[in-house]
């Protein structure tokens, strides 16, 4: 009896996995996205990312540090997934006090207020996003018209995008079939040549991000395939009423938000449930609630307001679909 028993508190066993691995990896899939908004926006794209992560870097050294009287985490990379976040989702001639206001909201008040990392309800960069959307109407939805704007900044040219061109249309009883001409190709909106938040015009970059973080079980196929599908679903079933009055399903998971939503921001591990049955329920609930915002609500786009109304009930999706525990056997009454 030479040996010795150490008896620990769990964890027992350390896997390869760490915050700043997992961090670094969404950095890295957000890469392609990233390229494509400086080639579509150029200068004005940089500028907004620079602000956005530098104010969100700085915020939560400065919260850490002289507020929680705590060591700074700012090297795990979760505020520069944040500010990144957020600038993805604002246009890119967005004033700059406007973007530092959107980083200290995300950071500040979603984010530490709660704890820190781990600890927050909501996705902080969405918070930030929908606080800058209801306070700065105007200035959130002036969207620069791609490769044309991006040697200019502030002074750029704007145009609709695709989903207020539709939302007002059909408001005026514009038939759908009169407005495809006034919409870009699904080429274009595949491949991100049409205005809008940064982060979101291209389809194919937020995909082969996916991909990636799927690849590195980073995030699971669950969320993004139940949001997707589910908004193809639903669009599809209006259409097929009625498609003078309702867009098509490819038009409506290629526009907007939907494919940097449905892979970067409802797929945040702190905010979204923990079992597989419960992501999809997740994933599905978002894309309804997309759809009806978009269709019925007063505005155009809805995965925003859809992720962060769900990410209320993931406390809730996490109860109702727990696992049995190991061992336990159900006893029937009577």
């Amino acid at each position: 009896m030479n040996k010795k028993l150490v008896v620990s508190l769990s964890p027992h066993t350390y896997g390869k996995d760490s915050v700043t691995r997992i961090m670094y990896d969404v950095l890295i899939a957000l890469v392609p996205a990233f390229l494509v908004s400086i080639y579509m926006f150029g200068f004005g794209a940089l500028r907004v990312t620079l602000i956005a992560i530098f104010s969100s870097v700085l915020f939560e050294y400065l919260i850490q540090k002289f507020m929680l009287k705590v060591k700074p985490t700012i090297n795990d990379g979760s505020a520069i997934i944040t500010g990144l976040l957020l600038a993805f989702n604002v246009p890119s001639n967005l004033p700059w006090w406007m973007i530092i206001v959107g980083s200290f909201v995300a950071i500040g008040i979603a984010k530490m207020s709660f704890g820190g990392l781990g600890n927050n309800p909501f996705n902080p960069a969405l918070v930030g996003r929908v606080f800058l959307f209801v306070s700065f109407p105007v200035a959130m939805t002036s969207w620069p018209v791609p490769i044309v704007t991006r040697f200019k900044l502030i002074d750029a040219v704007t145009s609709a995008t695709p989903l207020s061109i539709v939302k007002e249309g059909l408001k005026n009883n514009i038939a759908a079939s009169e407005l495809a001409s006034k919409l870009p190709s699904y080429a274009d909106l595949f491949f991100g040549n049409l205005g809008g938040c940064i982060g979101e015009v291209s389809a194919l970059a937020l995909l082969l991000g996916g991909i990636y973080l799927i690849y590195r079980k980073v995030i699971s196929w669950h969320i993004p395939v139940a949001m997707i599908g589910a908004v193809a679903l639903f669009s599809g079933i209006l259409w097929g009423l009625n498609p003078e009055k309702y867009m098509d399903p490819m038009f409506q998971i290629l526009t907007g938000g939907v494919f940097l939503g449905a892979i970067f921001m409802a797929t945040d591990m702190v905010t979204s449930p923990m079992t597989p049955k419960g992501m999809i329920i997740f994933g599905i609930l978002i894309g309804l609630i997309t759809v009806v915002i978009r269709v019925f609500g007063a505005y155009p786009e809805g995965v925003s307001f859809a992720i962060l109304i769900m990410n209320a009930f993931v406390p809730l999706i996490d109860k109702f679909c727990k696992p049995q525990k190991y061992g336990v056997v159900k006893v029937k009454n009577g």
